[in-house]
């Protein structure tokens, strides 16, 4: 842990409070949640993903209007895409090629206009993340947001017509590959798109149909030395051993794995497919309360992010682990500078120092503060009862 930082009870009650209040000053007056406010890549830029946890962290610790504020201006921004939604559908269905990069984007300037500097950006998790995040705001807080449903539904028909196809990672990387943690956000969005009753019923249909798919084929691809069947309601169950991979054909692990544990729940915590994961990403990326993203990383040398620390021990603590959990909230408090601000990575342990220096010099310092982080801290403060 890094000196002088307090990680007493009161020291991690007050970054609660600090989070919501960096949260808070940040949260465009469109409501969007910026990335990060100062960083010269992130700059004037919202992602669904980022934010759908952002909103999800604010709305564990009983913070309505803010979450509120986002999920509106989502719903707004994915809305307003129904027209290009229904011609790539259209495209797609008559057998025509459509390329990466005329998908949706998968971040937004705060106004909620594509960006124009060039992105890696179709990445499908986002839609997913979102129908998640809105859904569990609306059911804690009885919340009600303009648009929301029609959103929904173009969110729902474009994730349907898609989800099986290759697209970027979280981490803006190999467009050629179906990622598991890709499939378990989508398999999460397309779940609560139906609990949220907003689909007709050919719609809620081929949600239906999707979830199904995806459990399927996380579970027969997806999955190292897996021999999975799956249930009548599309979750993998039955006899499974090995972990989640990193994506569809490989042995190789990813820590934004553990989301489709929780809180996504494409394989409940008790399961051994999840038992493993965790244990996995646990053994290969997590190293002194820090947690890697994957073993080849080398954005800004391949430090350890603060989010990651957030997503484990959400899975201790899920499974009966609250010391373990706590362990690596006190890591994530750790890392606060003196200002209470939380970076998207530290860079002490590093697995490639030798890039460190060429990301520095090409966007500048490691981006602080990031709202997912904070977004982060929340979520696993909220899951073991540090309240302000």
């Amino acid at each position: 842990m890094s000196a002088g930082r307090d990680v007493t009870r009161a020291g991690l009650s007050q970054l609660v409070s600090r989070s919501i209040d960096v949260i808070d000053t940040h949260q465009s007056p469109s409501g969007a949640y910026p990335a990060c406010p100062g960083f010269s890549a992130y700059s004037g830029y919202s992602w669904l993903r980022d934010g759908a946890f952002i909103a999800e962290g604010m709305s564990r610790n009983d913070q309505a209007d803010g979450p509120t504020r986002f999920h509106a201006w989502s719903a707004r921004v994915v809305g307003a895409r129904a027209g290009q939604v229904a011609s790539l559908v259209e495209r797609a269905g008559c057998g025509e090629a459509v390329s990466a990069a005329e998908m949706l984007p998968t971040r937004f300037t705060l106004d909620g206009e594509d960006g124009t500097d060039e992105w890696w950006d179709h990445q499908l998790d986002g839609y997913g993340a979102w129908m998640w995040a809105l859904a569990r705001h609306v059911e804690r807080h009885g919340a009600e947001v303009p648009g929301a449903d029609r959103a929904v539904r173009v969110a729902t028909r474009y994730l349907t017509a898609f989800w099986d196809r290759p697209c970027y990672d979280w981490w803006e990387e190999h467009v050629e590959h179906r990622h598991v943690s890709t499939l378990g956000a989508i398999h999460a969005g397309l779940r609560a798109a139906i609990s949220l009753e907003a689909l007709d019923g050919a719609l809620a249909e081929a949600a239906a149909e999707a979830v199904e798919g995806i459990a399927a084929l996380v579970a027969a691809e997806g999955v190292a030395r897996a021999e999975d069947t799956t249930g009548d309601a599309g979750r993998p169950e039955s006899t499974t051993r090995g972990h989640l991979t990193k994506w569809l054909g490989t042995d190789a692990v990813d820590a934004s794995l553990l989301a489709c544990v929780h809180p996504f729940g494409l394989y409940a915590p008790g399961h051994p497919v999840a038992a493993a994961t965790v244990a996995e990403v646990e053994r290969r990326l997590a190293r002194e309360g820090g947690v890697h993203r994957y073993l080849g990383d080398t954005f800004y040398g391949g430090g350890r992010w603060i989010l990651l620390s957030g997503f484990l021990g959400l899975n201790h603590a899920r499974a009966g682990r609250p010391s373990e959990a706590m362990r690596y909230l006190e890591w994530m408090a750790a890392q606060a500078n003196a200002e209470g601000e939380l970076p998207e990575q530290v860079s002490t342990l590093l697995l490639a120092p030798v890039r460190r220096q060429e990301w520095v010099e090409r966007w500048g310092p490691v981006a602080t503060p990031l709202l997912w982080s904070h977004g982060m801290y929340l979520m696993l403060a909220g899951e073991l009862g540090v309240t302000p």
